[in-house]
């Protein structure tokens, strides 16, 4: 099979590998479409330490299944499906209390770290736990449900927020989880969404997917808007989804009294914090890692409309182009979101639409 192989850091090229053959509580997928996600560029040119040659990385994909373990039972060869990021054991305190995403031995489809190596989707096939598979409805494609992983980590940072509805939140940072997460506090029943970044065009796009407000600005000036725009209260629910100090500090600053900062980005390893505001202004701080049974919600939500994502994906393209894209995003290429690698395609097809 071709795989699309991470041989050292900054060097893809599509390779000849063997097909898996699944275990007896696995099944094999015929991967359909993979999203590159921002932790595999990290991981591209080895600034995440989470992704160590040789690996295939990819873990935001959908497919079909093309064979089934002898113990697997509920999926059959031609079923489509899907299958979550994080592979948990389904038996410590954590999974067993559906806190799959905190397991014990969890493991990452598409990860390389040291303590564990787990090919991921950026080739013809993989094969994946039984376990982690969710069946796609007939209407839903391909394209759209390599977004489900990305959805699935915006419901869970809205959930783990604790929103009962009718908040005022504001979203720092307008990529591609930001935008997400503009969505997901709308399903929750934001009353209002505000969404902040440094540039114009992701600020549009969030106009269009139903932010009330949008603000180009950030630090001092922006934190002095949300203190206009909410009469001096500030927000109730703030929803990082940078990872810096500085956005985090602001995000902090623009919060109301008792009000929660919930943190899903995730690039800086330490930051300071203001303890004493955090303390006195009884603000709570959450953290948000990946998602723990969001899936079903997420395919439901894409499928009525109510989260829509092809508005965020730039481009679908051949595993063979895989290498190109991953260096224009790498290099931070205005204007690009969400690319999806698709196994299945030709190279002459690479400009089909995303609708296919």
């Amino acid at each position: 099979m071709k795989a699309l192989l991470l041989s050292e850091y900054n060097d893809l090229q599509v390779t000849e590998m063997e097909r898996p053959v699944p275990g007896a509580d696995e099944v094999l997928v015929e991967v359909a479409a993979c999203g590159i996600c921002g932790s595999d560029v990290h991981g591209y040119d080895g600034s995440s330490g989470r992704r160590i040659p040789p690996i295939v990385m990819g873990h935001e994909a959908a497919g079909v299944v093309a064979g089934v373990g002898s113990q697997v039972s509920g999926l059959s060869v031609g079923d489509r499906v899907t299958f979550d990021s994080t592979v948990y054991c389904g038996e410590c305190s954590f999974c067993q209390k559906g806190e799959v995403n905190l397991c014990d031995h969890r493991e990452v489809m598409g990860v390389s770290c040291g303590d564990y190596r787990r090919a991921g989707a950026f080739a013809e096939y993989l094969v994946v736990p039984a376990r982690i598979i969710y069946k796609l409805p007939e209407n839903f494609s391909f394209v759209e449900a390599a977004m489900l992983e990305a959805v699935s980590v915006a419901l869970h940072g809205v959930a783990v927020s604790a929103m009962k509805g009718d908040e005022e939140v504001l979203v720092i940072g307008a990529g591609m989880i930001g935008l997400l997460l503009l969505q997901a506090a709308r399903a929750a029943g934001a009353a209002r969404v505000f969404v902040s970044d440094v540039d114009e065009t992701r600020l549009r796009l969030a106009k269009e997917l139903g932010a009330d407000a949008t603000f180009c600005m950030s630090g001092a000036v922006l934190i002095a808007e949300i203190a206009r725009v909410t009469k001096g209260r500030g927000v109730d629910v703030a929803l990082e989804a940078v990872g810096r100090e500085e956005t985090i500090r602001t995000a902090i600053d623009c919060m109301r009294k008792g009000g929660t900062v919930t943190l899903v980005g995730n690039i800086s390893p330490q930051v300071a914090l203001p303890l004493q505001k955090i303390v006195s202004r009884q603000i709570r701080l959450q953290g948000s890692c990946a998602s723990a049974g969001e899936y079903p919600e997420a395919i439901r939500l894409i499928a009525n409309g109510v989260i829509k994502v092809k508005p965020l994906i730039t481009a679908v393209a051949p595993l063979e182009e895989g290498s190109s894209w991953f260096s224009r995003l790498h290099a931070r290429e205005p204007n690009l979101m969400k690319i999806v690698l698709d196994p299945r395609m030709r190279k002459d097809e690479k400009n089909a639409q995303v609708t296919q």
